[in-house]
């Protein structure tokens, strides 16, 4: 077997990584895939459904044709890594959010060299208007989690998986959030925080690659690409559920403890 691509192959190869990278996309999976399936059930393996066949990362031939720098890559600063990304990011018309009528793009706020870090769903009315996340009523309620944490808003770094509001804050579709995660991956890479809050099931399903309910998901800790990941109730949730403030309380207090906060005797309201 050749270990190099022919030249009009790795031409449109080339192509297609140049396409993508200018996309904001650099990271690139390879399924393995046996001579015999090839052989023998071409088209069974091409219908196989995405669930049923995992992408993995395997050595393929003429390998650095897909090792693509990021732009922040050498930069150590994360104040001047997350200025690149953005700027990367642009006015992003990448999925069909762009004509949907969202205002601006919402990237995140916050401390960039942060130990913690709140991942939300998606921006809101409120958000898509000042261009912060959370700054509404659920807003408002982080917080208020934040503080009983002891600490402030400006501590932490709070960003969402996508970055353009859903018309009429619809749960964001896979497509939409497999399109726009690849710049918040970019996020937590540059800030490298010792520990990350997903804030409700579209959060944690979308980091962690996992269709589960909350129930499994809080009171554990996951490993996220070596960093800590814990999952809680979203705030619009607990605005309309409050009876599940005490189960948030829970695991933020799991949270503290392994970032070595002083866990207060009763939380802030």
């Amino acid at each position: 077997m050749s270990t190099t691509l022919p030249p009009q192959l790795r031409s449109a190869l080339a192509e297609r990584v140049r396409f993508y990278r200018e996309l904001g996309l650099y990271d690139f999976y390879r399924q393995p895939v046996s001579e015999t399936a090839v052989e023998t059930q071409p088209e069974e393996r091409e219908e196989m459904p995405r669930s049923k066949a995992a992408a993995v990362a395997v050595p393929i031939a003429d390998e650095n044709l897909f090792v693509v720098s990021k732009p922040e890559a050498s930069v150590s600063d994360p104040v001047e890594a997350l200025r690149i990304i953005r700027e990367d990011l642009g006015d992003c018309t990448r999925c069909r959010l762009s004509q949907q009528g969202r205002k601006q793009i919402v990237f995140g706020v916050g401390n960039p060299k942060a130990d913690l870090m709140f991942i939300g769903e998606a921006p809101g009315a409120d958000e898509d208007q000042q261009g912060e996340p959370f700054v509404g009523r659920a807003g408002q309620l982080l917080n208020n989690m934040i503080k009983a944490m002891g600490l402030r808003r400006e501590d932490v770094y709070i960003a969402n998986i996508i970055k353009c509001r859903p018309p009429g804050n619809r749960t964001p579709e896979r497509d939409e959030c497999e399109t726009c995660s690849p710049f918040l991956m970019r996020q937590i890479a540059a800030i490298k925080p010792k520990a990350i809050v997903a804030l409700g099931a579209v959060a944690a399903k979308t980091l962690l690659a996992i269709n589960a309910p909350m129930s499994e998901f809080r009171g554990r800790w996951f490993d996220f690409r070596g960093t800590k990941l814990a999952v809680t109730y979203h705030p619009a949730f607990l605005l309309r559920d409050p009876r599940q403030k005490k189960e948030t309380w829970k695991d933020l207090q799991m949270v503290m403890k392994e970032l070595g906060l002083v866990v207060p005797t009763k939380a802030a309201e």
